[in-house]
């Protein structure tokens, strides 16, 4: 773990306004994507159920984010699930990917509209082509928070996202949200895997836009 600064006020000088060409791993993510492949392992009374799922991520490009010293570049995204020929929403989910390229850190955050939150962390290079954020229930910097029924009936005590870049440009993940379950001694692993495949690009960061619209 890299050592933390004992400046923390500071901000970084003269980093880059263009998110997009700045985002280290996360960088082939950036864009509208959609998946006609994912598959859904969710826990039912009568035991594990398979649903399949089809799904469209936008990512979209954030100005620089500073904590201090701490500078980091990232994507805003929203995930939409739905099963398929249905219009109901099935799952739907709003966060932020982020990449610190000081310490190679990769920050996940999650927000459900069932009352979960969850901030998962890790490391990549900027030229990795696979990187793995985990969260855990007891840890403060990468946790998770749940409201009083799901910290009752379905309390989710670690979550791990493992995402791929695959050759032909599209990109995967597969997603294990490990709870313990009301009534049941070992935990149960929810899994989540999908493909997704771009159908349009990203639009620039605020900052890149604006520097766009100066006569060089």
């Amino acid at each position: 773990m890299s050592p933390l600064p004992t400046d923390i006020y500071t901000e970084p000088q003269g980093y880059s306004v263009n998110t997009l060409e700045n985002l280290g791993p996360l960088s082939r993510l950036a864009g509208i994507w959609e998946g006609q492949r994912g598959l859904d392992i969710k826990p039912k009374a009568e035991g594990p159920k398979k649903q399949v799922y089809t799904e469209r991520i936008e990512m979209q490009p954030i100005d620089p984010q500073t904590n201090g010293p701490q500078l980091f570049y990232g994507l805003r995204y929203h995930l939409h699930i739905t099963k398929p020929n249905q219009v109901k929403t099935y799952h739907d989910q709003v966060g932020y990917w982020l990449w610190e390229p000081a310490t190679e850190l990769i920050v996940h955050t999650l927000t459900i509209p069932r009352g979960m939150v969850t901030m998962a962390t890790g490391k990549a290079a900027a030229s990795a082509r696979q990187f793995e954020c985990v969260a855990k229930i007891d840890d403060p910097t990468a946790g998770i928070s749940s409201s009083p029924f799901l910290d009752y009936a379905f309390k989710t005590i670690e979550y791990r996202i493992m995402v791929t870049l695959l050759e032909d440009g599209s990109w995967s993940y597969e997603q294990d949200t490990v709870m313990m379950i009301q009534g049941q001694t070992e935990p149960f692993h929810h899994l989540d895997t999908n493909v997704l495949t771009k159908v349009g690009e990203a639009t620039p960061n605020p900052l890149a836009l604006e520097a766009m619209k100066k006569p060089s």
